[in-house]
Formats: structure tokens, sequence, C-alpha cells
């Protein structure tokens, strides 16, 4: 069979993210609740059987982490920020109560397009019929610019769009999670596998760039995930690339020495699949710690957990822990 010529990727047609119906705006994302929202004698009368019990045991681990200044880490899928969490998230970030994020590749696009246009989440069946599927030239052209220059300056994806977005000064930064990370000095790590991201598609897509500010980043992240002892690592909508990293920075950090056995993990997910429940709940605590699995829908499961936790931090501390922090 005749050979055919490589595809000419320098004529791939694109068009302007500002014409793109989405599907998600910044006008449908969640609220964040004052910490006082009133709603402790709700958690206080749930029933301490299967995922009740478990939800309260969870908010409470994660209270005691952050009053013990402990790490509490999120691993989160895109979907999370497709169904408008991110103010939730930003605000446990500013209140110093989460310690670090990881997102995979889609994650980077989804929150750069909330803060340049206030919106994000195209209708892939529709543009998948005409060709024009991840053709938006802004998200491409932005993502792969800020992770070249991040690969020139020897930081990670992470760091390198949060810094592109701070800087940008787009019109609702304010909602974007990498944002908020370069702007409060928290680690968000991004863990790509190339070719499922729509800014690969383009010519501008640097596979060096993107390669190495991954690894930058999975570096970054297993120094979190060593310092987990004491803390809370929640897996929120990832079914296989953040299972998987986990796994491995946790190998990495107890063969280097790194105690890190007593923590908390939780695998939230409207599908409980197998990887998450295998390499983040079951096999990482197998001897030490405590795994739990909590099924449902992110969109009302998350906030759920985040306004039992505002209630919970709210209490009287009765551990003595607040008291040696501040004689520290």
């Amino acid at each position: 069979m005749k050979k055919k010529p490589p595809l000419p990727w320098n004529k791939l047609k694109t068009y302007s993210i500002q014409n793109r119906q989405s599907k998600v705006r910044k006008e449908d994302l969640a609220t964040p609740l004052p910490a006082d929202n009133g709603l402790g004698p709700f958690f206080n009368s749930l029933p301490q059987i299967l995922a009740a019990k478990d939800l309260r045991e969870i908010i409470a681990a994660m209270a005691q982490a952050h009053r013990g200044d402990k790490t509490i880490a999120l691993a989160i899928g895109a979907h999370v920020i497709k169904v408008g969490l991110n103010p939730l998230i930003i605000d446990l970030m500013e209140r110093g109560i989460v310690s670090s994020i990881a997102l995979n590749g889609a994650g980077i696009i989804h929150d750069f397009e909330l803060a340049y246009i206030g919106q994000t989440s195209e209708d892939v069946a529709a543009e998948l019929e005409n060709g024009m599927f991840g053709m938006a030239e802004e998200t491409a052209t932005y993502l792969n610019g800020a992770i070249a220059k991040g690969f020139s300056e020897g930081i990670g994806i992470g760091e390198a769009v949060g810094r592109m977005i701070l800087a940008g000064k787009f019109p609702h930064t304010q909602y974007s999670l990498l944002a908020a990370g370069a702007r409060l000095g928290i680690p968000i790590t991004v863990h790509v596998a190339i070719g499922t991201d729509i800014i690969h598609m383009h010519p501008s897509a640097n596979g060096a760039a993107i390669g190495e500010g991954s690894l930058l980043d999975f570096r970054r992240y297993t120094e979190v995930v060593a310092d987990l002892e004491g803390g809370v690592y929640l897996n929120i909508g990832s079914a296989v690339l953040l299972p998987e990293i986990f796994l491995k920075a946790l190998a990495i950090a107890r063969n280097l020495g790194r105690t890190v056995q007593n923590f908390t993990v939780v695998n939230m997910d409207f599908i409980q699949h197998y990887r998450p429940i295998t390499n983040v709940v079951k096999r990482p605590t197998q001897k030490h710690g405590k795994g739990y699995s909590l099924t449902g829908h992110h969109e009302i499961m998350f906030p759920l957990l985040v306004a039992g936790l505002l209630a919970e931090i709210r209490k009287p501390d009765t551990s003595g822990i607040a008291q040696t922090r501040q004689r520290r």
C-alpha cells in the first residue's frame, strides 16, 4: 500500500473561543458558605451508620488535620471544575485548609477558560461532527505558550499556567484555581498523558515542554505526598491517572525513608472504580491509616463535605492541638 503523506498540522482550522457556545457559565458556579453556616446541628443529627458515619469521620479527620497544621491535599478530575466547584475550593485555599491540589491535563483547560471568558465545556458531540472539536484558538495559544515558557524557566505546568493567568488579569481570574495557587503560594501540580487534551491537537503543543513540565510537577507532588503523615488526601473524580500517580509518589516517599502511614484517604465519585478504590483507599492503608469511599455527585457531595468541615472547625478545640500550636 502506498504510504500517505503526513497530516498538514499547520493547516488546522481554528476559531475564537469568544464565538463558542459553552455549557458551563460563571453564573452557574457554587457560592462559598460562611464559616457560621448553621449546619452543625444537621451534621450532628446524622446517624452513625454506613456512609453518614463515614462522612462524619472524614469531616472530623480533616478538622483535626487542619488544627494540627497537617497536609490536606486534593487530587481532582476536570469534571469537578466543570460542575462549578472552583469557588468552594478557592475558599478552602484562602482559609488555609487545602495545602495542595493535583490536576490532570484537562483541569487546566477548564480552569483557564473560566478565567479568560467566564465559561467552559464545549459541546463535544456537535463540534466533533464538523471537525472543530478542540479547536478554540485562545485556549491552545495561552496554555501551550505558558507551558513552553515554564519549560524554559525550569518550572512545572501548574505554576507556569497559574502565573500566566494571574499576570493576564483576565476578567474572571477570581474563579481560577491555578491563579489562586500562584497568588497564595499553594502548589498546584498538573499530570498529563500526552494526546488526551485538546491543546495537544494544536501545532503550538511542545512535547518536550509538556513532558518536562509534567515530570517537574510529579516530583513536586511527591513532596506533598511525602508530608501526608497525620493528614488527609482526597481523590475526587479521577478514575485512572491521579490514583496511579498517588501510588507511585507514596512508594517513592516510603522508599526514601519518609513516614507516611497514619493518614486518611478518601475517594469521592459518583461511580466507584477499581483504581481509586485499590490504589487510593485500600493499598495505602492496608496496615495503617483509614480509607473511605463516598459515592455521589460532586456538585452535591463536595459542598456537603465543605459545609460540615466549616461547621466542625468552628467547634471549640478540646484536643489541645490549637493551644500547642500557639505555644510554638
